[in-house]
């Protein structure tokens, strides 16, 4: 396994980060296909032997049932100190007021939720889940930068906004003397690659880590278009992002499919090794739900695409609507 450093940052991370999202009790929240505890713990044990030491999960997966079962597994199968563990808040948590959001109360209630579940005194990675446009920037940072003082949150961290907004964030924080965001988690596969036109570029200038989120495009990259898999099926997120641009990412996906041929390996670790190779790409954050997709994933760490390669996967690709 490899180690970076994430972001200008001193902490270390492996070069795969393990998404925690299809870990989680079914019959909780909104993912249907997510693998209860005893399919789940498995896996985590086999990311850990692998070196992988990064695992990125969030309060609203499966209703808080993925944090607790990653905790409970994280400290039956390795030292608390040896791990980072990110998690993230914004999506509601329950109904009525203040209930979801970036507000100071819905930060500091959260927070101590997700230790709770994670059964640990701090986290190593908090991140925002998505932008809150009803709560002042300010007031989001401020709170953030108290956790991080109060010693419940090691480092921060943003997931999916607009690059003018993270960098209005990042302004906030400095101007005032606060906690700045480490790390950006953001959509890139060879399916989007909306990113590469300004947030990716403005975390490479600013030294801000990048772990891409749904590196397979769910899956899309490493099957026939046609198949289908019980996360497809049941994922209604994960259909819709293909609805508008289907014919140009199938023939992206093919094409994936043809250098993974002549490569003889599969189409999994060509769409990794792409995403590995990119400048600023700290972690890649890999979901698991079998055996074999931690291995592909760990294979990937060793394929060089040439820039013939590259260029044939990237020729195919047309602008898509931002998500």
């Amino acid at each position: 396994m490899e180690y970076l450093k994430l972001g200008r940052s001193g902490l270390e991370v492996s070069r795969l980060c393990l998404g925690c999202m299809g870990f989680g009790v079914p019959e909780r929240g909104t993912i249907s296909w997510s693998l209860n505890e005893e399919d789940s713990r498995p896996l985590i044990k086999k990311a850990i032997e692998a070196g992988i030491n990064f695992f990125s999960t969030a309060n609203m997966y499966s209703d808080g049932t993925s944090e607790e079962i990653l905790g409970r597994a994280l400290s039956d199968y390795a030292r608390r100190d040896e791990v980072v563990i990110a998690t993230k808040v914004f999506v509601p948590m329950r109904k009525g007021p203040n209930a979801m959001g970036l507000s100071r109360k819905a930060i500091l209630t959260e927070i101590d939720h997700s230790l709770k579940r994670l059964g640990t005194d701090y986290v190593d990675l908090y991140q925002t889940h998505r932008w809150d446009p009803n709560t002042p920037i300010e007031e989001t940072m401020e709170a953030l930068h108290d956790l991080v003082k109060a010693g419940k949150v090691r480092y921060i961290g943003a997931s999916s906004m607009s690059a003018w907004q993270f960098a209005k964030a990042q302004h906030v924080a400095e101007r005032n003397g606060w906690t700045r965001f480490i790390s950006m988690e953001n959509r890139l596969n060879l399916l989007y690659r909306e990113e590469e036109r300004e947030m990716i570029p403005l975390c490479i200038d600013e030294g801000v880590g990048i772990t891409p989120y749904l590196p397979l495009a769910a899956g899309r990259l490493t099957r026939d278009w046609s198949e289908q898999t019980s996360r497809s099926e049941k994922d209604a997120i994960a259909k819709a992002l293909f609805v508008k641009t289907e014919e140009a990412d199938r023939k992206v996906a093919e094409r994936v499919a043809e250098v993974a041929a002549n490569r003889g390996v599969p189409r999994a670790q060509i769409a990794l090794a792409w995403l590995l190779q990119k400048e600023g790409i700290t972690a890649p954050m890999i979901g698991a739900t079998q055996s074999r997709h931690l291995d592909d994933a760990v294979s990937a760490l060793s394929v060089q695409l040439t820039p013939e390669e590259v260029v044939s996967l990237e020729e195919l690709y047309v602008p898509h609507p931002l998500a």
